[in-house]
């Protein structure tokens, strides 16, 4: 309890300072439920673009952070966790924190391992940072990796946040130290019903969970995810997914 109530009140002075010096504009995308953020178990972060994603805290209200605080399952990459001190800082964010090597190895398994009926798990499933010419650091583009299809297979009841971020390049790219204050940040919501997400996946048949995963999710965060003014006004009745896919995703 005690890692809770400090996990917490760190999490909610990255709220009030990110709210101070940040404006944040949501929007949810599809029908949204009567209470959005009830029976949460997975969160996944699109547009990964910047370590100070953290400021994100600033457009979830405050009983989400307490969820993560006591049941948060954060796996955090190898490379990251080994700098000073910001991978102090990192394992820091959630109620366990896993270091994992972007592998299908122990690391993962572990993670995986750590995930109860409980839990709340927040992950950024394309695993890297993209970078000011849009490709990750190796210059290889940006794509969904699978790692999030292993932890929605463990999962049977509960709800899945898809948080489609604008991205915050115009605050800090990667390799700059300090962000830049007083910007708009968006954020797109969207909440999903596990098991008839999962269903509406499985339903398709033509290929393997993983693959289809992978694809549903790459097709929403490209057509989601915007930092454009004009193109987030245009709020989207409902998202059918991939095209061809089923919309009963709930």
């Amino acid at each position: 309890m005690l890692r809770a109530l400090f996990v917490f009140c760190l999490l909610m002075t990255l709220r009030v300072v990110a709210k101070f010096f940040y404006r944040f504009h949501v929007r949810w995308i599809g029908e949204v439920p009567a209470k959005p953020w009830a029976d949460i178990r997975l969160i996944a972060v699109m547009n990964h673009t910047s370590l100070y994603e953290v400021l994100w805290a600033g457009a979830v209200p405050p009983r989400l952070l307490w969820q993560l605080a006591r049941h948060g399952v954060l796996p955090v990459a190898e490379k990251t966790a080994r700098r000073f001190p910001i991978g102090i800082f990192f394992r820091l964010l959630a109620r366990k924190v896993l270091v994992v090597t972007r592998q299908p190895d122990a690391t993962w398994q572990a993670m995986l391992d750590a995930v109860s009926p409980r839990s709340l798990v927040v992950i950024a499933p394309e695993g890297r940072m993209k970078r000011a010419n849009g490709l990750d650091s190796d210059g290889k583009p940006i794509t969904v990796r699978g790692g999030i299809a292993d932890i929605l297979g463990g999962m049977d009841h509960g709800r899945l946040i898809v948080a489609y971020a604008g991205g915050l390049h115009h605050v800090q790219v990667p390799g700059e130290l300090l962000p830049v204050p007083f910007r708009n940040l968006r954020m797109g919501f969207e909440s999903l019903d596990i098991p008839t997400y999962k269903a509406s996946l499985q339903a398709q048949g033509n290929g393997s969970f993983k693959a289809a995963v992978i694809e549903d999710l790459t097709w929403r965060r490209d057509a989601y995810c915007t930092n454009d003014p004009v193109e987030f006004a245009k709020v989207p009745e409902a998202s059918p997914g991939a095209p061809g896919k089923s919309s009963q995703v709930g």
